[in-house]
């Protein structure tokens, strides 16, 4: 009869969810934006407003469509906050700027109606997706308060500066 060295069960279990868990934060360090990342991008996003003289909400939400950082300007629109909100959840749910699925959600298009799915989407200019030296989507940014092509620069400006 061959003898092993066995661990108790609760010792085994906890080695399982260190190792696991070790596993999963690394990749996630390198999937996910980083709170540093997410902040630059709306910061140099603000900061586009400002010399565009306009006042917007600027969100940016992680790998998972969750909201990470966001900021509203003094004198922004109060409806805007949700839109930007939104705005970013939808970039990041489809991997797509904003404006270009829009262009699929019209009458005829073959997603029509999809802004009623997930709780409200936005498929208007100002959401981009925010990737990482790899090209990997890490995130996205949405913007909201000024006319769609100033949202859409704001929220470009704000989703590239992380590369720099």
């Amino acid at each position: 009869m061959e003898t092993k060295a066995l661990l108790p069960k609760g010792i085994k279990i906890l080695a399982f969810l260190v190792l696991f868990n070790t596993g999963v934060a690394s990749s996630q360090t390198s999937t996910d934006i980083s709170n540093e990342k997410a902040l630059q991008a709306v910061l140099a996003a603000k900061e586009k407003a400002e010399a565009l003289e306009v006042s917007v909400n600027i969100a940016v939400v992680d790998a998972g469509a969750n909201l990470k950082a966001f900021i509203r300007m003094d004198d922004s629109f109060l409806g805007s906050i949700d839109v930007a909100i939104k705005k970013a959840k939808t970039s990041r749910y489809f991997n797509i700027n904003t404006g270009d699925l829009g262009k699929l959600t019209q009458p005829g298009g073959i997603i029509y109606n999809i802004e009623l799915t997930n709780n409200g989407l936005v498929s208007f200019p100002g959401g981009i997706p925010i990737k990482n030296e790899q090209g990997k989507i890490i995130g996205a940014i949405g913007v909201s308060g000024g006319t769609i092509e100033q949202d859409h620069e704001i929220a470009s400006l704000g989703a590239n500066a992380i590369l720099e």
